[in-house]
């Protein structure tokens, strides 16, 4: 393959390892908050997240810095989509009160 095809297939590889990552933070907080002992949910999640994505861009990359930096980049779009879609809908971000504008 060449690598007009395999760059932008290096691309789409880092926005599925972004959703992954990202998406999987997302539901380690909505779990690990209602839990009783969250640190666990955490700390396994980062270990799994960490050890998907490092592998990810192992195998992608194959020791070429073109594919890694499109790896890189398809995974920092990934971030942006996660952080969009996961924001909680907010219908007036004006402050409620002419306080909360200015120190006293």
């Amino acid at each position: 393959m060449t690598d007009a095809v395999i760059i932008p297939m290096a691309g789409l590889a880092g926005i599925l390892l972004g959703l992954v990552f990202f998406g999987g933070l997302w539901w380690t907080v909505r779990k690990g908050l209602a839990s009783t002992c969250p640190a666990w949910w955490f700390l396994g999640s980062l270990l799994v997240r960490m050890g998907i994505v490092v592998t990810g861009f192992i195998l992608v990359s194959a020791g070429r810095w073109e594919r890694m930096a499109a790896c890189l980049l398809g995974f920092l779009v990934a971030r942006l989509v996660v952080t969009m879609l996961t924001r909680p809908p907010t219908a007036d971000r004006s402050p409620t009160s002419p306080e909360i504008t200015h120190a006293p």
